[in-house]
């Protein structure tokens, strides 16, 4: 795994002060991000998903009350370009709600997508990504503010290189976060070879989703020692190695120094599984897998899994690459 670049320096990172997080309703200062679900989604659509599709803004709003009063301020949609992101109705759900909402761009799997999407993308994938995230979805909607693209099984496709590559011309662009969606968990190696290696990409500014489903102590620490984040992103499903093995792994990592790298979200995907139709949901992140957190890891280091590393994760100095200096 070849973690960092090694060709040049890295850029030095930005100010603090200089760096602000990119929510639908505009720009923000970290600090003011609070309690967030680092991966979840109001809104999506997968033809792999039939009859489980989150398209109703009623039960998104439902759900961002739920998720609120059990003590939520932030959400970070991953819902990539393509799948039904609703993002016009992200600005009155973050109004009415209270709860910050930051939206994607990016790509995800090619089999998430109805015939004809991926025909019609142009041929400049980076400059669609640039665009959302500086002038707006759609070109009047929301700005973004992460990139989400996915890795492959054990691998990497075609299709995921060309993501993985205009995401990472992005980035350098504007400084934003790219969010990777790990199938399974696996892949570790061949993301960070790719992203940070070839594509220079500093691990600082990517994070590797769904390491929960692959209970892999020593993936979990090579990640780590890369310097990504790594989202353990998912509770409450009984068909994934989750809730149950998630304390060891947390704390391992911790207990090796790493408790600053650790995202905690969700992923809702499913009608079903959302809390409003009696699944677990965003509450649940926040009341039974927080809670069970907090006995084996302790308060404050859970504490920091939901507020400081989010807030510094998803935080960029978007201002002169934005306007492309």
């Amino acid at each position: 795994m070849s973690p960092a670049p090694t060709g040049r320096p890295a850029a030095p990172a930005a100010p603090d002060a200089a760096r602000t997080v990119r929510t639908v309703l505009g720009d923000i200062a970290p600090g003011d991000l609070g309690v967030c679900d680092a991966h979840d989604h109001l809104f999506l659509r997968s033809p792999l998903l039939p009859g489980q599709e989150l398209d109703d803004p009623a039960p998104a709003a439902a759900e961002l009350r739920a998720f609120r009063a059990a003590g939520g301020a932030a959400v970070i949609q991953w819902t990539p370009y393509g799948m039904g992101r609703r993002a016009a109705e992200l600005p009155r759900l973050a109004r009415e709600s209270g709860v910050r909402i930051v939206a994607a761009t990016g790509l995800h799997h090619a089999a998430h997508y109805a015939p004809g999407i991926l025909e019609r993308l142009p041929a400049d994938l980076a400059g669609l990504f640039v665009a959302e995230l500086t002038e707006g979805i759609g070109g009047t909607g929301p700005r973004a503010g992460m990139i989400k693209v996915a890795g492959g099984f054990h691998g990497l496709d075609g299709h995921a290189r060309r993501t993985l590559a205009a995401a990472a011309e992005a980035q350098r662009a504007t400084g934003a976060v790219i969010g990777v969606h790990l199938e399974l968990g696996t892949g570790v190696p061949d993301v960070l070879d790719l992203l940070c290696g070839d594509l220079e990409v500093p691990p600082g500014r990517v994070i590797l989703g769904h390491l929960n489903r692959s209970p892999d102590l020593t993936a979990h620490r090579l990640a780590a020692e890369a310097g990504a984040y790594l989202a353990f992103d998912g509770p409450s499903r009984a068909h994934h190695a989750t809730d149950w093995r998630l304390p060891e792994a947390l704390a391992a990592l911790a207990d090796a120094g790493y408790g600053d790298r650790i995202l905690l979200g969700g992923d809702t995907t499913t009608a079903g599984a959302r809390s409003v139709n009696g699944g677990p949901g965003m509450p649940y992140l926040l009341r039974g897998h927080r809670t069970r957190l907090v006995r084996t890891l302790g308060q404050e280091l859970v504490t920091r899994f939901l507020t400081a590393n989010p807030a510094r994760a998803f935080a960029a100095d978007w201002g002169p690459r934005a306007a492309g200096t």
